[in-house]
């Protein structure tokens, strides 16, 4: 089919996974990583919206901006939380990585999620950049068990918080961070009824308090350069508010009693002891990069020209912000450190938290069985991204978003647009007028359009280079809405074309260059819906520009058309929730509320596409829907529920008197 595509515009960057790629002096060259995951589970929603899939959208945004760019990921596989998983499943840790690793990317793989390795930790390249880290930088004894215990097999009271399953590392009650012996009442994970006492082993601890000054310069440099999102690091007025730093750092071990970890270097000693899984773990970052390159110090060893962009929950902060950089600064190479933290609070699950055992949530392959695409799973996780607060799922609410928004909305325009083309052009994209380039905002027929497409292009742009991609993901369905907008105001149709021919010329071809400017917003986001554009549009991949363009061309032959989206059946919620799940008591009241909202959706249809007022309006809603449920589940003050339910009251009557007006 004839091509016509401006060359300009084509990006160049491949997609994640096609060929190496180094970074290049004097451009912008990103390095990204997400969270590795331990490797003793399966990852479920809230893991997926916390690190990989928001790692991943930034990445290929960065792509659509023809930056050269790297994505690194895999399993964090050394350490105690291994052996105990590996323990309790009676296999060897090895079986237990190889397991899980291959679940863990077969999982990725079918969310979209574009690594360009995801790798793992048990390898050659780890140990041995282990081994180059270390050299440049009591414990507890069970007397049934006759050795000494590392912080995971220990379990007890928290001296902090009384939690009564606090683990010998941390405590999953208060988040502090902990010693084995600090414990109270202290019992083997093994045999609870083993006798654990406190007896010294020779350990070698790495030096925070010595690095803590230099620590506390560069934290404050690279939060106001890097722009860090809001952490438990640093406030928003650059004030350190870690309550670790603020005490003062303390050293902190690096070696342990394994049998399964990085083995320490030897020292003209022999000692039996593997790197502590913490102290690794995050090594994990430079040595996946080294097993997917040679050339890995390019990346890691360049900080003139990289910039490190790190994707985690609010739980890890503390690792990626002190830390980590606190082991490369003492290193003493000039390492590629952190630019820029983006962070995610809790997605929890409408009966509240995710759990396995109780069948509550969706856990790794499960989303594929339900039927719903990984674009749609995408969507949803991405318009609810916990970004400032614990964010709900939600069924009805994510069956909703696919038959209000991504089917009604931004499917409708790109359906109607190119059916048009296809059925009134023979497919052809006929004669504009519109010279090739950016359109003129003065048009005498457009202009309005053309300015606000300009505009809601500059939010995004803005609000995506700054990781704020809930905001990004909004803005994309405004464009699309303000594209329904388009044709409805134009009057597309027969009656158009057989009496305005110029007109109508100049309508489709401004229509289906904003769908190719579409095709390139929304990549980020939902890649399948992208290529599902292109192979509909007959043209390449395209890089984010500034301004709304004339790019494809009169002559132009465009594929076939056919639906983005499919409607969900709303029997699905109570379907998934009711096989997979306990019941919870507000499933039929979510679920009326579903189906009321299908229903006020359907009648707005027929009356024309959404307005952006409409479409704006519904998106805050959605997000204070979500704060509601967060405050309810953590059973806040009377006070603080009752104005968040007033401000979404508020929303919902400003959103009844924009669709009547």
């Amino acid at each position: 089919m004839t091509q016509a595509v401006r060359k300009e515009v084509i990006r160049l960057i491949p997609d994640p996974g096609r060929s190496a790629i180094l970074p290049k002096e004097g451009e912008t060259n990103i390095l990204i990583t997400s969270a590795l995951p331990y490797c003793n589970n399966v990852p479920h929603l809230g893991n997926i919206i916390g690190s990989v899939l928001s790692a991943d959208v930034f990445s290929r945004y960065s792509r659509t901006r023809n930056r050269r760019t790297l994505y690194i990921c895999g399993t964090d596989e050394y350490g105690t939380a291994t052996e105990t998983a590996a323990l309790k499943e009676g296999i060897t840790p090895k079986e237990l990585c190889d397991k899980y690793n291959a679940l863990h990317k077969e999982t990725y793989e079918w969310f979209d999620i574009g690594f360009d390795l995801f790798g793992r930790t048990s390898t050659p390249q780890h140990t041995e950049i282990c081994q180059s880290i270390y050299l440049n930088l009591g414990t507890t004894y069970c007397e049934n068990c006759q050795k000494f215990l590392a912080d995971r097999y220990v379990e007890g009271i928290c001296p902090h918080c009384g939690y009564v399953d606090a683990r010998g590392d941390q405590c999953d009650g208060c988040a502090r961070t902990l010693d084995a012996i600090d414990l109270l009442e202290p019992r083997c994970l093994i045999d609870k009824t083993h006798k654990v006492v406190a007896r010294s082993s020779s350990h070698m601890y790495f030096k925070l308090d010595k690095a803590q000054p230099q620590l506390e310069e560069w934290i404050k440099a690279s939060y106001k350069k890097g722009k860090w999102s809001p952490n438990a690091t640093i406030n928003t007025e650059g004030e350190i508010v870690d309550a670790r730093m603020k005490g003062g750092l303390r050293p902190t071990p690096v070696t342990r009693d394994l049998t399964w970890g990085v083995p320490i270097p030897p020292l003209g000693r022999e000692d039996d002891k593997e790197m502590k899984g913490k102290f690794d773990a995050v090594i994990g970052y430079p040595s996946i990069t080294a097993n997917y390159t040679p050339e890995w110090r390019q990346w890691w060893l360049n900080p003139d020209n990289v910039k490190l962009y790190q994707f985690m929950g609010k739980d890890n902060v503390y690792f990626h912000t002190i830390y980590f950089p606190a082991m490369l600064l003492a290193d003493g190479r000039n390492w590629t450190t952190l630019y820029h933290i983006s962070t995610t609070e809790y997605l929890n699950y409408e009966g509240g938290k995710f759990s396995k055992s109780k069948g509550r949530g969706v856990f790794g392959p499960a989303a594929k069985e339900t039927g719903i695409p990984a674009s749609v799973w995408r969507y949803y996780l991405l318009a609810t991204r916990p970004e400032t607060a614990d964010a709900m799922f939600s069924w009805a609410d994510c069956i909703a978003a696919n038959n209000n928004v991504l089917l009604k909305n931004f499917g409708n325009f790109v359906n109607r647009a190119l059916k048009f083309v296809s059925s009134q052009y023979e497919g052809s994209i006929p004669e504009s007028g519109d010279a090739p380039g950016p359109l003129s905002p003065n048009d005498p027929l457009d202009s309005e359009f053309i300015s606000e497409v300009n505009h809601l292009l500059k939010e995004y742009i803005d609000a995506m280079e700054s990781v704020k991609l809930r905001l990004g993901l909004q803005t994309v369905m405004l464009i699309s809405n303000r594209g329904n907008g388009y044709l409805q105001a134009s009057g597309l149709n027969k009656a158009l074309m057989a009496e305005n021919p110029e007109r109508c010329a100049q309508v489709v071809s401004r229509a289906v260059n904003l769908i190719y400017l579409l095709s390139a917003l929304v990549y980020p986001f939902m890649p399948a819906t992208s290529d599902a554009i292109l192979q509909q549009l007959n043209a390449p991949a395209r890089s984010v520009p500034e301004l709304l363009s004339a790019d494809i061309l009169a002559g132009h032959q465009i594929g076939k058309p056919d639906h983005l989206f499919k409607n969900i059946d709303e029997k699905m919620e109570e379907r998934e929730r009711g096989a997979k799940e306990e019941p919870a008591p507000v499933s039929k009241r979510k679920a009326k509320k579903g189906a009321i909202a299908s229903a006020k959706a359907e009648a707005a249809l027929e009356n024309g596409p959404k307005s952006p007022e409409v479409v704006a309006l519904e998106a805050k809603i959605i997000e204070q829907g979500s704060l509601v449920r967060s405050l309810k589940e953590k059973k806040e003050e009377k006070d603080v529920i009752d104005v968040a339910v007033a401000e979404l009251k508020r929303l919902k009557a400003e959103l009844v008197l924009v669709e009547k007006a």
